[in-house]
């Protein structure tokens, strides 16, 4: 049981993974409303299309609201199913500004799914304004007792909606990857220093399962590209660097396979892999960062956001990294020991 805990740890960890990951639902959202426009003093029908709402449990509210000074709330709210909601509003003559055009969101509020906010705005127009009107029209009304949902949910974001559950897999195995490349390149680095056949076969197992780990997080990268930009590859910055990076990874083992002398070979392979992974920082973190990209952590385009990366995703996440990294460690271990068998068996014959 000695060398078992924790590989038995690392399965424990990605079955939870994978059951919280797939099975907790995603937060109650808002993917549309229709009309995008209005104008001032005129009665307005808003048609709400939800995303794993419950409008028909429970009483409905909505406001219109511009940050927490201004609000307008909906006479009726009429569900004509679970995801789809009816409001109707006659809106104030004045707008709370002397602007000609002002921005306002959707407030929902029930029973069951607690407050959701729209991320699409209603662009409200007035002909005339009258500031001092308007702000005590907007002024005048209130949001009390707002509902709260319980269980755990994660985020709802427009864009990403379910595929926000790939963080769990492709940022993930990123991070397993980048681990295992470090413990690969430490071996390595020890190789140099004393020469042993064991911190060589074990730089070349790590960087096995390192580089597998990297074309899986490619490929789910490519995955999750096509349902949030429009293609599996959009030749962005990140995609490609991160490509070069494992080409890199890649010429290890051509490289390896280039020289008869074992020792020749191992000298030559832990330079390398020293130089793989100098290459691979810049190539994955630093240079995509300093362009303009579609990829999260671009610049002006932050990673793991508050909005991306909340709480209940962060039971998750981090576990992942975990339970990925030890998966790779077992599998590093198990590479190992099937090179020198492989070694021992052709040495016999």
């Amino acid at each position: 049981m000695k060398g078992i805990w924790w590989k038995t740890t690392g399965v424990l960890i990605l079955v939870y993974v994978f059951v919280a990951g797939l099975l907790t639902p995603i937060k109650p959202g808002i993917m549309a409303i229709n009309p995008s426009a209005a104008r001032a003093g005129q009665a307005l029908q808003i048609k709400v299309n939800g995303y794993n709402t419950h409008f028909q449990q429970g009483e409905n509210r909505a406001w219109l609201v511009q940050g927490a000074d201004f609000v307008w709330p909906a006479q009726s709210a009429v569900a004509t199913d679970e995801v789809n909601l009816q409001l109707d509003f006659t809106l104030p003559e004045f707008l709370p500004a002397d602007a000609l055009r002002q921005e306002f969101r959707l407030l929902i509020d029930n029973p069951t799914d607690g407050r959701i906010v729209s991320e699409q705005t209603l662009a409200i127009t007035q002909e005339t304004s009258n500031a001092t009107q308007g702000a005590a029209s907007w002024q005048a009304a209130t949001i009390s007792e707002l509902h709260t949902r319980r269980g755990m949910a994660f985020p709802h974001l427009a864009q990403l909606r379910e595929s926000i559950r790939n963080l769990y897999f492709h940022v993930s195995l990123w991070f397993a990857m980048t681990i295992l490349f470090i413990a690969a390149m430490v071996y390595s680095v020890r190789h140099l220093r004393h020469f042993r056949e064991h911190d060589d076969r074990m730089a070349k197992a790590l960087t096995t399962v390192g580089l597998l780990y990297g074309l899986l997080g490619l490929a789910t990268g490519a995955i999750w590209a096509k349902n949030t930009w429009g293609d599996y590859w959009s030749w962005d910055p990140k995609q490609n660097m991160t490509a070069i990076a494992l080409l890199i990874y890649a010429a290890y083992f051509v490289l390896r396979s280039a020289f008869e002398d074992p020792e020749k070979k191992a000298r030559i392979a832990a330079v390398y892999n020293i130089f793989a992974f100098a290459t691979l920082i810049p190539l994955t973190y630093v240079l995509p960062r300093m362009a303009e990209s579609l990829h999260p952590g671009a610049e002006g385009n932050p990673g793991l956001a508050s909005a991306d990366l909340d709480s209940t995703m962060r039971m998750v996440f981090y576990p992942a990294i975990i339970g990925w990294t030890l998966l790779g460690l077992w599998m590093a271990q198990l590479s190992y020991r099937a090179d020198r068998l492989r070694d021992r068996l052709l040495n016999d014959f």
